[in-house]
């Protein structure tokens, strides 16, 4: 429904142009929003007027208006001022709340129905139906964002991303749950990867400045019809989990961009466990020091080319080819060997995925 704030606001409007002092009460009399005091003292005069039979009555040298959604009563609209057209300002104020109430209404139908959608709960009969008395163009190039904070959501962020990012009439902002805000963005033709990646980064900067550094967001890929937007939010969900795991220098992630990260998530932990005693012999990756660590990163962040390794990490080549020969001892792993070096590089990446999900809460 609409908040009172917005009905002050819209009370507060109508008075500055009319001159007209309004109040809105709800139909067991209470005060919604008012621009004069006292608005209380009409409660049982708004009952009395509720109860006849009459659109419009003066009482008490006050206009009284009955205001509408669909045949049923919504709240009563009083209005006086030194205006001889005070009939006239209350009608039509009386008109642009009915015609708010409409408004927020098609909005909140809309918003429930892209949160059943994201969440799969509709029939494929159900989306095309609903989305033609909605409006919604059922094909039309989509993607979703994700955009989640550590911990809860901040206050506003809804209403703050509503505000802050460039939308467009066929774009919806929404939640599923109390930790993230969740966009779904209708693409122009040619829009791709680069201008969706920019929607990103602004949808990022919409997060107050002290806690940018805890916040993420992800898309899913482009789809063509309705029906599908459920699954780029499905891919951006994935997305969201993945970078976490396994690229958390990164605020923002796309799920095109998730590599065998992907496909090592979708793993059972039983067959990681099983892959991990089997490359290690018992040991774990967990078990290096943080040389040896940053000596198997920085080595595959240069593809492993010993020379340029050996320059950044400021030590002698001789040095990293001892490093690169007692790793092997320890592992009976060869970086220098591409199979060798693939297989400590998927097994590392198995082990974050492992630790990552011992944090989680099932």
């Amino acid at each position: 429904m609409i908040s009172n704030q917005v009905l002050e606001s819209t009370l507060e409007g109508l008075k500055t142009i009319s001159r007209v002092d309004m109040c809105l009460m709800d139909t067991e009399g209470l005060v919604v929003a008012s621009t004069f005091e006292h608005a209380e003292d009409f409660r049982d005069s708004v009952i009395s007027f509720r109860n006849s039979p009459a659109e419009s009555q003066v009482i008490s040298g006050y206009q009284f208006f009955k205001v509408l959604d669909e045949a049923q009563l919504e709240y009563i609209l009083i209005a006086n001022g030194s205006s001889d057209d005070v009939y006239m300002v209350a009608k039509m104020a009386a008109f642009q709340v009915q015609t708010l109430i409409v408004a927020y209404k098609e909005r909140f139908d809309k918003d429930n129905f892209i949160k059943n959608l994201l969440l799969d709960n509709l029939l494929l009969v159900d989306i095309f139906n609903r989305a033609k008395k909605l409006h919604i163009e059922y094909e039309s190039r989509r993607v979703v964002y994700i955009l989640e904070i550590e911990g809860e959501r901040e206050a506003g962020s809804l209403e703050t991303v509503r505000s802050e990012i460039d939308l467009r009439q066929g774009d919806f902002v929404t939640a599923v749950d109390e930790k993230g805000v969740i966009v779904v963005q209708e693409l122009l033709p040619g829009e791709g990867s680069a201008e969706m990646d920019a929607t990103a980064r602004q949808i990022l900067s919409t997060v107050s400045t002290d806690r940018r550094g805890q916040a993420l967001v992800s898309y899913g890929t482009v789809v063509g019809e309705l029906k599908d937007v459920s699954r780029s939010y499905k891919e951006a969900r994935m997305a969201l989990n993945v970078g976490r795991i396994f690229f958390s220098e990164r605020q923002v992630i796309a799920y095109s961009s998730l590599g065998i990260g992907r496909l090592i998530y979708q793993l059972p932990i039983s067959l990681c466990k099983m892959f991990i005693r089997e490359v290690f012999e018992g040991k774990s990756p967990d078990d290096f020091d943080e040389e040896t660590l940053m000596t198997i990163n920085k080595f595959f962040e240069n593809s492993l080319n010993v020379s340029e390794t050996s320059r950044q990490l400021y030590i002698h080549r001789n040095t990293l080819v001892y490093r690169l020969d007692k790793l092997q001892k320890q592992t009976a792993l060869d970086l220098r060997v591409f199979e060798d070096a693939i297989t400590l590089k998927i097994a590392l990446m198995v082990v974050k995925y492992m630790n990552y999900m011992e944090t989680q809460d099932y």
